[in-house]
């Protein structure tokens, strides 16, 4: 994936945070997207890490949910297992950041395996807290890149539960973002494309997904990425555009 389509992916996932808000960040692409609109337009935004990190304000991009400047800035550092049981599982976090290796159309998320679980090609890193986050947050935000291998009609392994009929709750997923569009879940709980980047057509998406794909009626092209969001975010990562 280009430079410019992880900050296509980043800006889209920053832009769906509100303010005062308080987000379960991932690594990776989620650790972005949090921190840009902690910068931009989320200032009050409560970034909470996994590894029982309170309302972290780092000078810098984290390289991980442990790095020395999120615990150096943060407003408390509790156990891991506090975090879970008083925090996210009592319902106090409101978004859940969330990558993986497969999403289907009902938005269940694969971070386990892929292929048999008893016999698989490829064993991932697992859950970690992935599971937790998607089950007991308000919403969860999935970010990843749009592969036909990466969203196919049924995922190899739940490792977090999407809409499913007969395993839906309240909450669940709300939006996807991939370096090709935007989606969301229809009423039914099925994944639906609302919004294209500039230069990519219905075709492409359709190409690159495992299963029909829904559109929204009203399908819109994202805005491009403003002056603001792109220096903001090659300061964060150090990089020139």
């Amino acid at each position: 994936m280009s430079e410019r389509r992880r900050l296509e992916m980043a800006v889209v996932g920053a832009r769906l945070l509100k303010d005062h808000e308080r987000v379960l960040v991932g690594v990776g692409l989620p650790n972005l997207a949090a921190n840009l609109a902690k910068r931009l337009h989320a200032p009050n935004l409560v970034l909470v890490y996994e590894s029982g990190i309170i309302d972290a304000s780092p000078p810098q991009l984290p390289l991980s949910i442990g790095d020395p400047d999120l615990v150096r800035t943060s407003l408390c550092v509790l156990p891991m297992s506090e975090l879970f049981s008083q925090y996210l599982q009592t319902g106090w976090i409101d978004v859940g950041f969330l990558g993986g290796a497969q999403v289907d159309e009902w938005g269940n998320l694969n971070s386990t395996v892929i292929g048999d679980y008893a016999s698989p090609r490829t064993r991932l890193a697992g859950s970690g807290g992935a599971a937790d986050i998607a089950s007991f947050n308000r919403r969860t935000v999935v970010l990843m890149p749009h592969e036909r291998q990466r969203f196919p009609a049924r995922v190899d392994f739940i490792t977090s539960p999407g809409h499913e009929p007969g395993k839906r709750r309240p909450g669940g997923p709300s939006h996807v973002v991939t370096d090709l569009g935007l989606l969301d879940f229809d009423q039914d709980g099925r994944m639906r494309l609302v919004a294209v980047h500039s230069g990519v057509s219905v075709a492409e998406v359709e190409e690159n997904t495992g299963f029909p794909l829904n559109i929204a009626s009203h399908l819109t092209e994202i805005p491009a990425p403003t002056t603001s969001e792109v220096s903001t975010y090659q300061a964060l990562i150090g990089v020139q555009l």
